[in-house]
């Protein structure tokens, strides 16, 4: 059964990869551009949920929704100030300010949070169900992670396929110019596009620090760039792409760690994206587009 312990594991992790990715595969499919700093609203998640249920001994559901909230606005916040006055300009500046943006988050932390480790309490709790006699077992906080991904992923593919907002969403992902002439708001559709992402990193940084309960201000860095690899990898600016994409990085992190070398996992990964990438260059999910000169 070690090898189900593995595979459960991996579809864990994979699934806070796939919630991560949505992030930055609706943020580029509407906008066209690669918000860098969404690994580090991960971190600002995790911190408030930390601070909420620790030192204000909030119950966990409501140190979860009140890091959504706070990472909602924050998203928006950071939208409005760092990367509306850049829709007219080169990817490479909007690339260089969310850069920017990502090490001004982790600072921020820093100086507000302090650079010590602290431990995040588990909000779902730290029981098992044992199946097969006790061969296999199933943290509470895997299963949680697992139902969440597939919830959220319903929900969002509902959303926009449904919803005035959601329709409103493809419509810019399509052409954002032709969209506004038919009376759709450009610029709201793409902060509320940065709302949802950054409510879901909020959830993913609370689910990521019950798995991996070490909290500091750069926890949300490399899961950050993991799960922009896992939205490549599936098809970036494509949900199930995302859900593809992080489940598939999930399951290759931990058999890499497993069977192969746990120093060598993260290459292992990134080696097997670039190998994806050129057989097929629009990701597993991705649509090849051709640009009219």
């Amino acid at each position: 059964m070690t090898f189900l312990n593995f595979l459960i594991g991996g579809i864990s992790l994979g699934s806070i990869y796939a919630i991560i990715a949505l992030g930055y595969t609706m943020v580029y499919g509407i906008a066209k551009m690669l918000n860098f700093a969404h690994g580090d609203v991960i971190m600002v998640g995790a911190y408030i949920c930390f601070y909420a249920i620790s030192r204000f001994s909030l119950p966990p559901l409501v140190g979860v929704l009140l890091a959504m909230f706070v990472c909602t606005v924050l998203g928006m916040v950071v939208e409005r100030l760092a990367y509306k006055p850049l829709r007219a300009a080169p990817s490479l500046a909007v690339l260089i300010t969310a850069i920017g943006v990502s090490y001004f988050l982790q600072n921020a932390a820093l100086l507000l949070w302090s650079s010590n480790p602290k431990v995040f309490p588990s909000v779902v709790g730290t029981g098992k169900v044992a199946l097969f006699g006790g061969e296999l077992t199933i943290t509470h906080v895997t299963i949680v992670t697992i139902v969440s991904c597939v919830v959220i992923m319903l929900a969002l593919t509902w959303f926009t396929g449904k919803t005035k907002m959601g329709k409103a969403m493809r419509a810019c992902s399509e052409d954002k110019g032709a969209a506004q002439l038919m009376g759709i708001n450009v610029n709201a559709t793409i902060s509320m596009t940065f709302a949802i992402g950054s409510g879901l990193a909020a959830i993913a940084g609370v689910l990521l620090c019950s798995a991996y309960p070490t909290l500091v201000p750069t926890t949300g860095s490399m899961p950050g760039i993991k799960a922009f690899t896992a939205a490549v990898f599936g098809g970036i600016g494509s949900i199930p792409g995302a859900l593809l994409g992080g489940l598939l990085l999930g399951v290759i992190e931990i058999f890499a760690k497993a069977y192969i070398s746990t120093q060598l996992s993260d290459a292992i990964v990134f080696a097997v994206l670039i190998v994806v990438l050129l057989v097929k260059p629009a990701g597993l999910l991705g649509k090849q587009i051709r640009e009219k000169v």
